[in-house]
């Protein structure tokens, strides 16, 4: 009976390995003192008694500071629901700007794109910090930074998706003489709005949690409150907040779920 022969192996099975241990030789130099970040377990090791007595507070939860805590939540939803609304009305638009399917026009798609990239340079808190300063401690400057972060991710993602779809369908509107927002409303804009409710419910629970760190520069909401409990070293305090952002999230992404099955 005649033998098969193995097929052979196929070429470069070696660059696998070789990209990981690069990333491995490049992980062990930053960890090293004086070259990179300086990691080390000694830090740990001598400190640890230390954390687990801030790890024991925080599985105790104050529960009677739960009443100080009620209106910070609700002004850290309300904060988190309005500049999703805001940031969602405004990336619909300068999402389809910025998509090569949706904007034929090169000049135009070129600097929205700059734009979006500026804005996402720029860290939320850093947003939150300078808006402070300009229109003073509260939810306003919070909401307009997370409106800030929320356009750079929606436009970015949903752009993206617009641009994987199938052009076919835009090319035969054009073809019918269709002018560009014509195909953008008709036919680009039922394709696009699943993954468009998918990134606002995303950004949405995003922002819960934003809100809370924003808060510490005077942003408003919860994190005004974490950075007076932490202030005054109350970890039992702030655990408590901790696990009402927790159950709010819980909650969003439990609601979110249900919606985008809906939409699939």
């Amino acid at each position: 009976m005649r033998s098969i022969a193995p097929p052979p192996r196929p070429a470069g099975r070696w660059k696998p390995w070789l990209a990981a241990a690069i990333v491995l030789l490049i992980t062990i130099i930053t960890m090293l003192p004086g070259i990179g970040v300086g990691f080390s377990l000694d830090a740990i090791l001598r400190n640890w008694q230390n954390g687990a007595e801030k790890i024991l507070q925080l599985l105790q939860p104050d529960w009677a500071f739960f009443p100080r805590t009620i209106a910070p939540l609700v002004e850290t939803l309300q904060m988190a629901v309005i500049a999703t609304a805001i940031g969602a009305a405004i990336s619909l638009p300068l999402s389809f700007l910025a998509a090569r399917l949706t904007n034929p026009n090169m000049a135009g798609r070129t600097a929205v794109r700059f734009m979006l990239n500026v804005v996402r340079a720029v860290p939320e808190l850093l947003y939150a910090a300078i808006l402070v300063a300009m229109v003073g401690v509260g939810a306003l400057p919070g909401i307009l930074a997370l409106v800030l972060f929320n356009v750079g991710i929606v436009v970015k993602m949903v752009s993206e998706s617009i641009e994987s779809n199938d052009p076919g369908a835009l090319e035969a509107g054009r073809a019918a003489g269709a002018s560009q927002f014509q195909i953008n409303r008709a036919i680009a804009l039922p394709d696009t709005w699943p993954a468009f409710v998918n990134q606002t419910l995303y950004v949405l629970e995003l922002n819960v949690r934003a809100s809370t760190v924003l808060g510490l520069v005077g942003a408003g909401g919860l994190g005004l409150l974490i950075d007076a409990v932490r202030t005054f070293y109350r970890y039992d305090q702030l655990s408590l907040i901790i696990l009402e952002i927790l159950i709010v999230v819980v909650v969003i992404d439990t609601v979110s779920s249900a919606v985008r099955k809906r939409l699939v």
